[in-house]
């Protein structure tokens, strides 16, 4: 019997991810507290840091609420309201396209001076430095998806990933059948952002949890340095 890897990998480990994700974020703030945090190195090269975190996280959060918006709301909100398929999606392209851009402008800053920065690449894991080749390759899967969304403006190419992503929440089977005949480069987007939710909480990313507000009122410490064995 042949291996559906369509199957596996857009009706399996969608679950497996966000099992990982959420259980593993506990599991992590519950063992490691000194260590849930976004190691910044801002004191080290501020003024490049302010330019490519801002770009970076303004566009990322962008990026990050289109698809949220995009993917889980109900099909049947933008019939109502008059959005026909084919705007929704030009303006996913449009907005998406800007902010993508805004985003991989800030990610090649702080991939430059965590890389070619002596001080910060003294003080950088190894999991600090692919995190952000990991983003690099997502966000670059992702703009390479509005070029190919560019031949077929109608959107109902986009009405198959909001199907496949509300039958995954609601959990519903059949969720594979969606994307199974869609773009080589569609697939490999939605498969590495499945596997960034699976490393998440073994990285800094996890500080992504935590509200700016929080860290005012924690009582633990951050560690700024490495832990001696």
């Amino acid at each position: 019997m042949n291996f559906d890897f369509d199957f596996f990998l857009f009706q399996i480990l969608p679950y497996v991810s966000l099992a990982v994700l959420l259980l593993g974020s506990v599991i992590r703030f519950d063992r490691d507290p000194y260590g849930w945090r976004s190691k910044s190195s801002q004191i080290l090269r501020k003024k490049q840091m302010m330019w490519g975190s801002n770009l970076f996280h303004i566009g990322i959060l962008v990026v990050l609420m289109g698809h949220v918006v995009g993917l889980l709301t109900p099909i049947a909100v933008f019939d109502a309201v008059g959005i026909s398929h084919g705007f929704k999606q030009v303006m996913a392209m449009t907005v998406g396209g800007l902010a993508g851009v805004m985003c991989l402008a800030g990610l090649l800053m702080l991939i430059h001076r965590r890389l070619f920065d002596p001080r910060i690449r003294a003080t950088s894991s190894f999991s600090d430095i692919a995190v952000l080749f990991l983003l690099l390759a997502q966000l670059l899967l992702g703009l390479f998806t509005i070029a190919v969304s560019m031949r077929h403006l109608d959107g109902h190419e986009m009405v198959k990933f909001m199907e496949w992503a509300q039958h995954i929440v609601t959990f519903r089977g059949g969720a594979a059948e969606f994307v199974r005949d869609t773009h080589i480069a569609f697939k490999l987007h939605l498969t590495l952002g499945m596997l960034i939710f699976i490393v998440f909480p073994f990285t800094r990313l996890v500080h992504i949890w935590s509200a700016p507000v929080f860290y005012v009122f924690r009582r633990q410490y951050q560690i700024v340095r490495r832990r001696e064995v």
